[in-house]
Formats: C-alpha cells, sequence, structure tokens
C-alpha cells in the first residue's frame, strides 16, 4: 500500500520537540502533587521528597524510543530498571542545579521557554490530531487504498548491475547464449543486495523503481530482458519475471502507515492553518551593519621637552 506522503519538512521539527517534551517533562517532575498523572500509576521511587511514578519512566522510555507510544512497560523488567535510574539520575541533577542557581540565568531561562513552548505545542498537537487519527478515518482511507489497489500492477524483476556499459553488454551477451539469468547475477552483478538471491527484486510497482528501470520496463512482458539500462548505480540489465494486480495488505499490517499519515496530514493542516493567520517573518540573510566610518588620522601632538633632573620649573 501506498500513501501519499505531504512534505515534511515542516513537521519534522514538531514532531520531534514532542519527543523532546517528553523526554524534559519525565526528567524535570510533576512538582509536589502527588495525584496519580494517570489511572492506577505507582510510584516507583523518591528523590528529595518528591515522587517518581511509573508513567515517568514509560514516558522516558518513549521519548528515547526504547518502546512505542502506547506500548505498555513492565515495571519489573530490566529495561524498566535502567530507565528508572536516568530519571533519577537526571532528577538529581536537576535539584542540584536550582540549589546552584543555575536555573536563574537569563540563558537558563530562555532554554527552560522553549521547552515550556514545546509542551504546549505537543499538548495542542495530541488534542488536534486524536480527532483526525480515529478508527472510522483509518477504514475509511484503508478503503480508499483498496479500491485504488484493484487497478495496480506490480511487476516482478530481477536485476544484474555492471559498473560499465561494456560491462552490462557483455552480460547480455552471455544471457543470449542461453546462461540462467539467476547465475549471470551471482557471478558478475555488483549489488550486493540481491545478487545471492539471483537479482531479485521483489514485486513492486513501477512508481517505486528507479525511473530509468520503470521506464524500460513499461509494457514489457514477463520473460523479456531488458538493458542496458543506465542508472546512478550503474547500468543494469532486468528480466521480467511476472506481471499481477497488486496485493494489498490487511487492515492490521496497513493500520501503522495509515495512523502515520494521518497523524502529519493532520499537523500539516494545523500549521497551515495557524501560518494563514499569523505574521511570520524570517530573517535568513539579514542586512549587514554599517560600517563606521574611519576617522581621518591625528596628527601626534609635539613631544613635550624634556627636563633633566637638574632642572625645577620656576
Amino acid at each position: 500500500m501506498r500513501l501519499s506522503r505531504p512534505s515534511f519538512r515542516t513537521l519534522r521539527p514538531v514532531l520531534a520537540s514532542a519527543l523532546l517534551a517528553l523526554t524534559l517533562t519525565a526528567a524535570c517532575g510533576r512538582g509536589d502533587a502527588e495525584t496519580p498523572p494517570e489511572k492506577d500509576d505507582l510510584v516507583v521511587a523518591r528523590v528529595l521528597d518528591r515522587s517518581v511514578w511509573a508513567s515517568d519512566v514509560r514516558r522516558e522510555a518513549v521519548a528515547q524510543g526504547l518502546v512505542g507510544e502506547g506500548e505498555p512497560l513492565d515495571v519489573k523488567s530490566e529495561l524498566f530498571r535502567r530507565v528508572l535510574d536516568e530519571v533519577v539520575d537526571q532528577k538529581l541533577l536537576a535539584a542540584e542545579a536550582r540549589r546552584r542557581g543555575l536555573d536563574k540565568s537569563a540563558a537558563a531561562q530562555r532554554r527552560l521557554e522553549a521547552v515550556h513552548e514545546r509542551i504546549l505545542g505537543d499538548l495542542l498537537v495530541e488534542s488536534v490530531v486524536s480527532g483526525a487519527v480515529s478508527d472510522q478515518a483509518v477504514e475509511r482511507l484503508y478503503q480508499e487504498q483498496q479500491r485504488r489497489a484493484q487497478t495496480t500492477e506490480e511487476v516482478r524483476v530481477r536485476l544484474i548491475l555492471s559498473h560499465t556499459r561494456e560491462q552490462a553488454d557483455a552480460v547480455v551477451g552471455v544471457l543470449g547464449q542461453g546462461a540462467a539469468f539467476e547465475a549471470v547475477a551471482a557471478q558478475r552483478s555488483i549489488d550486493d543486495a540481491t545478487r545471492y538471491s539471483g537479482g531479485d527484486l521483489g514485486y513492486s510497482t513501477l512508481d517505486v523503481l528507479p525511473d530509468a528501470y520503470a521506464a524500460a520496463l513499461r509494457g514489457q512482458a514477463p520473460g523479456a530482458v531488458v538493458g542496458p539500462v543506465q542508472a546512478e548505480s550503474g547500468w543494469a540489465v532486468l528480466r521480467i519475471e511476472d506481471r499481477r494486480l497488486e496485493t494489498p495488505p490487511t487492515l492490521d499490517q496497513a493500520r501503522p502507515l495509515i495512523v502515520r499519515y494521518l497523524t502529519y496530514e493532520g499537523v500539516r493542516q494545523l500549521l497551515e492553518q495557524l501560518r494563514g493567520k499569523a505574521s511570520v517573518e524570517v530573517f535568513l540573510n539579514p542586512a549587514k551593519p554599517a560600517k563606521k566610518p574611519v576617522a581621518p588620522p591625528v596628527a601626534a601632538a609635539p613631544a613635550a621637552p624634556a627636563v633633566s633632573a637638574g632642572t625645577v620649573a620656576s
């Protein structure tokens, strides 16, 4: 299944900041409140009379990419204990920094403000995107992709890649003499990812293949040998093994990809709305400050007359 993805260049920082915000939230504590932050939460440690909750540790593990969002983390596991130690260490470091007054500096206040903004942005994204990523939205997009898949063809292709056109011509000559494509691929292909599987690229749609390959394979029947074709990685000789209608994944298989797509799309639309209503100025090439005029050199004052040690001013 292929989903048309939006441009994520402006989205990656937003999602990355969400992870950072979660990390710092877990690291810096939750204030003095002892109310469990989540249902059935557990206090797993106390640091300087402040509670560390199991959910704090799990969020830190999520932020580090050690577990997935929504994935449970067993409090008895070795991973949980390791992350708990990191959270405790971070709380001790933060407490010592506050004791030394490091949080009062202008630089610290600026960085803390940035963290505060990241957390607020993350909460906004969660509240807005959660409505877009519903079971109904996932099912609707899945059915749309199913309809598209019924008219999309996949091809199974084998590849022999060479450094030069002359080497690729030699491959075509050997194949023309009846040599097995798989054997020639194992002997001569420079593509280590496929040479030992007979050059098999598996099934794919033409739009995911290099443009040069797709153009050469379009309209060719199974069994056809195509090439040499020049691509960025070298000169390719290709053989079409089979053609078939695309086999779509099941809903459960497609769900993670669809959820990811809907999440990015929701953030993209939110940012478009906000940028459309806000005044944003970007200064990538600020004007250089004008050079101060150089004052003309001042004539040196005449040297004072030397006074001998025995001379006394009258």
